[in-house]
């Protein structure tokens, strides 16, 4: 059975303002599921750009994208919102949480959106997410009365909602101190060993990234070791 779930064929990627500049040259990699994989390199070297073609989220590249055997190339922006909202799973550095809405709320928003399941449902799996994270006893609560540690669980919970194919991280560890973010961690290690659940995380954390199964690093827009 094939389990590779991402694959980035050569990707290649230009800014063209005014003079034309490339960013992302010839990226191939794939990602198994149940891998947790970070991707380092100095500011500037593309990790956040390639992240945003691998998401979907970019479309302007040269190369290809397979998210389960399917290419993402060529398709409208309405598949593409589709696949990124039932495959991927995304945590920021910044949680991006609502505070007019309690926290159990926060998680629920992607599944009420992918309206898979009827509300009551979708308001379980959420509470079982919190679970899975230890701060259930917090769902009723405003993101604004939680540390920084407990918003970024809660993001977490919110990215797992729809049981993604994929996580994906964008300095998830960057705003919270050393023990927080190895707490978030020890969550996505479990979240891989335990639920089989692929993770792709850019860090600028070199601890982090060394205990991931496996370290990307780029330089220049290239990816020079793996």
């Amino acid at each position: 059975m094939n389990n590779i779930i991402l694959e980035a064929k050569n990707i290649s990627k230009s800014f063209h303002d005014p003079i034309t500049i490339p960013v992302l040259k010839e990226i191939s990699f794939q990602i198994k599921k149940g891998e947790f994989v970070s991707v380092i390199g100095k500011s500037g070297c593309g990790k956040s750009t390639l992240l945003y073609i691998l998401s979907t989220m970019d479309t302007d590249f040269e190369g290809d994208l397979i998210i389960e055997n399917e290419s993402m190339k060529n398709r409208t922006e309405i598949e593409l919102a589709k696949v990124r909202n039932e495959k991927i799973g995304f945590v920021f550095q910044f949680h991006y949480l609502l505070n007019e809405f309690s926290v159990l709320q926060n998680v629920m928003l992607p599944g009420l959106k992918l309206n898979k399941f009827n509300e009551k449902e979708v308001e379980s799996r959420a509470f079982d997410k919190l679970k899975i994270l230890g701060i259930e006893k917090e769902a009723t609560k405003r993101p604004n009365q939680l540390s920084g540690g407990q918003k970024q669980r809660v993001a977490i919970a919110r990215a797992l909602i729809n049981d993604p194919l994929i996580i994906m991280g964008d300095e998830p560890t960057g705003n919270l101190d050393k023990k927080n973010g190895e707490n978030v961690f020890e969550i996505f290690q479990e979240l891989a060993q335990t639920y089989n659940q692929s993770l792709l995380i850019v860090t600028h954390d070199i601890e982090f990234a060394e205990k991931t199964n496996r370290i990307i690093e780029m330089e220049d827009g290239r990816i020079i070791k793996m």
